[in-house]
């Protein structure tokens, strides 16, 4: 960077240059183009962590949302047969041929479960199908194919069966975001909504949703008043309480929900204290576990500090003169409150709520263990998809949907409030 003693004006009126005659708006540029360089060189570590660790897994889960070979790689020319046909009635002789044909293959290879697997995700029983004619596909020498696989098992008629291997034909397929929307294929292949009794997606997401607002809530009520006085207590005493605040952090997340769950069960502290005040019967003992009750109480407890710390921070910076001020010239303490105090706190009440929302959204391990059937979320559905029926592209899906109804939240909140406006600290 060149100093003003080193700029030369180059006659009356000509351009300004440094000392080497370069000229002044050359070196400026860059200057300029030096410091962006040592900033990126800066952030460029933390870019390519947050690169590698968040931006590429996302990107990969959304990409299993509509990618599954399984079917096309391991059966080649049934998909190829079926790409090049459209499927309206059960094929022909053509088609049994490349089924079985690929059948043989696929059980040479040991990957006919897992086609049958692949199949099953949308039509039930298909995995058994594939994996009982693997096993008897040897007798099969040679044409026709067609009767000796229906002989084998009738349901290679099934037209169902076909119209879902055409769609899994290729291997990019809308089947996953259908079956997370409560749609499905009928046998025609056309998009209805699924049976009652199966519609269980659409219940979650609005479970979730209204689960992490309440607990937002929850959290926002209590936590108000702890911060009010984190922010105005003396020094010794909000250290102190600061702490106290702080103190779950310290302690794990499991030993935190079992002693919720031993505080909270039939048989726990809480409902024994009520009996032995003679508040409740012995038969009348209060349902606080495995439904929703036991999901928002333990969750409530464990976002409060991430809704008290953003509350605290911006309140810290509210100068107590305002309400005093407000007082004097005749405002009462909740008129004060409501117009001088409460304002000035909004974006810490953003914050902590858009915090306490988006982490409550994706949570599982609390509800896993104190929800139970009524009081999961969609999060739980997505873990069991992931670790036990290995249906990636239904988890993948549903975590692409939970995704964008959390970014269209945010996008509202950013519309009606202002991200500009939100404080952490």
């Amino acid at each position: 960077m060149t100093t003003a003693a080193e700029t030369v004006a180059a006659g009356d009126g000509g351009p300004l240059t440094t000392g080497d005659g370069t000229p002044l708006k050359t070196a400026l540029a860059r200057a300029t183009r030096r410091a962006r360089i040592k900033a990126l060189l800066l952030v460029a570590p933390l870019l390519l962590f947050v690169i590698v660790t968040f931006a590429v897994p996302i990107g990969q889960m959304l990409y299993l949302s509509v990618y599954n070979p399984v079917f096309s790689d391991n059966m080649p020319r049934l998909s190829s047969w079926l790409r090049s046909h459209e499927v309206s009635d059960v094929p022909g002789e053509a088609a049994f041929e490349a089924l079985a044909l690929d059948l043989k293959d696929a059980r040479k290879n040991r990957t006919h479960a897992q086609v049958g697997t692949r199949i099953n995700y949308e039509r039930s029983g298909a995995t058994s199908l594939f994996k009982s004619t693997a096993r008897k596909i040897k007798k099969i020498k040679g044409p026709p194919y067609k009767e000796q696989l229906l002989a084998l098992n009738s349901e290679w008629g099934d037209l169902h069966l076909w119209t879902v291997m055409a769609r899994a034909a290729s291997p990019h397929t809308s089947a996953f975001y259908a079956q997370a929307l409560d749609l499905t294929y009928d046998a025609t292949g056309n998009i209805t909504r699924a049976p009652e009794n199966r519609r269980i997606y659409g219940l979650l997401f609005q479970r979730t949703l209204f689960l992490s607002a309440l607990i937002a809530a929850l959290c926002l009520i209590l936590g108000y008043p702890v911060a009010h006085l984190l922010a105005n207590l003396p020094l010794k005493y909000s250290n102190l309480l600061m702490v106290m605040v702080l103190l779950p952090f310290w302690t794990s997340l499991l030993v935190r929900t079992t002693s919720w769950i031993t505080l909270l069960q039939s048989q726990g502290v809480l409902n024994d204290l009520l009996v032995s005040v003679g508040i409740l019967g012995d038969d009348g003992r209060l349902e606080l576990m495995y439904n929703q009750w036991g999901t928002v109480i333990a969750m409530t407890h464990i976002m409060l500090p991430f809704m008290i710390l953003p509350l605290y921070s911006v309140m810290k910076t509210v100068p107590k003169d305002f309400v005093r001020a407000a007082r004097s010239l005749g405002a009462g303490p909740v008129t004060a409150f409501l117009r001088v105090y409460l304002p000035q706190t909004v974006p810490g009440i953003g914050a902590g709520v858009l915090l306490v929302f988006i982490i409550s959204v994706g949570y599982y391990i609390t509800p896993a263990l104190v929800g139970g059937s009524s009081g999961q979320l969609i999060s739980n559905q997505i873990a069991f998809h992931m670790l036990q029926s290995l249906n990636w592209g239904l988890a993948a899906a549903l975590g692409a949907l939970l995704l964008g109804g959390v970014i269209l939240l945010y996008w509202l909140y950013d519309r009606l409030v202002g991200v500009d406006n939100m404080k952490l600290g």
